[in-house]
């Protein structure tokens, strides 16, 4: 057997790695700071993409279009707005707050989805479900804070936190759009999110070159745009479709919980940034939050 064959059959391997994919953005959100700016960075990433999908999968895109064309305005809004201001904001926190925090954030995702599904689906949340959100919620705060501050003077908000945490919610408004998908595959409904995702970006490179903030990208700057490109944004979006087909997508949504793991400690070891006590107390809040926030009647039928 082929080990790429071998590969193709094991979920457990596919996940770690599309977790530790996803975990990489996040420090490559960092490295990225200086050698290509945000804007760039979105743009680069959606329009490469873009260019890539189309070739490779060209037959199921052809045969996708006749139902998403009529469904356009859901395209836009999904690419354009959903994965778009997300990646954007996501690169922008970089340059404000540490890829800790940032990996740690990112990780209550699934448990602003919940929420979002309770709000606007009508689904219907248990105590344990509950106690899941709030937990969840206390560990964000606690990253936003740096801990436990010894006065209320000296709460302070960190710029970098505060747009982390809006890239997420636009993240779980994509996420919540999922649940209307048309009835296409995953990477071709992804192919046709690439031109939405690109065309939105464009506003924010003109801002950075009208502002004189654009930074175009080095070498190093280069290789970060063929990472996010190749790994987070298309080989991890193809482990993860697999991974569903292999084992379903509730246990899948399981290992999700790794990512923030993982991004913290690619922080630690990658940029050397200081793993403190709040962090272990938030990321612990975080993950005990997903466990109970997580839907057990999925799980069960996974």
């Amino acid at each position: 057997m082929r080990p790429n064959a071998f590969l193709w059959s094991q979920p457990a391997a596919l996940l770690v790695l599309t977790t530790a994919f996803w975990a990489g953005n996040v420090v490559i959100s960092k490295m990225a700071v200086g050698e290509v700016s945000p804007g760039i960075l979105t743009f680069s990433r959606w329009a490469l993409l873009g260019s890539l999908l189309p070739i490779l999968y060209w037959r199921e895109v052809h045969a996708g279009w006749p139902v998403l064309r009529h469904r356009w305005r859901y395209i836009v809004l999904m690419g354009g707005v959903g994965l778009a201001m997300f990646n954007l904001l996501f690169y922008i926190s970089a340059h404000h707050t540490t890829a800790v925090n940032i990996g740690i954030v990112q990780g209550a995702i699934p448990i602003i989805v919940l929420v979002g599904a309770f709000y606007f689906f009508g689904s219907r949340l248990n105590w344990i479900q509950t106690v899941g959100v709030a937990l969840g919620v206390v560990g964000v705060v606690i990253v936003a804070l740096r801990g436990v501050p010894g006065a209320l003077t000296d709460i302070t908000l960190n710029r970098g936190d505060i747009l982390m945490t809006t890239a997420c919610l636009f993240y779980a408004g994509y996420t919540l759009g999922l649940k209307s998908r048309p009835a296409v595959s995953g990477i071709v409904l992804i192919t046709f999110f690439c031109a939405p995702a690109a065309v939105a970006s464009v506003p924010a490179v003109l801002y950075e070159w009208w502002s004189g903030t654009i930074v175009w990208p080095s070498l190093k700057g280069w290789l970060i745009i063929s990472y996010v490109t190749l790994f987070p944004s298309f080989v991890a979006q193809i482990f993860f479709l697999r991974s569903v087909d292999l084992i379903g997508p509730a246990r899948c949504g399981m290992f999700v919980n790794l990512t923030p793991i993982f991004a913290a400690l690619l922080a630690v070891v990658i940029l050397g940034e200081v793993f403190r006590f709040y962090h272990a107390s938030a990321l612990a809040l975080v993950l005990i939050g997903l466990w109970l926030s997580r839907d057990r009647a999925l799980t069960t039928a996974g």
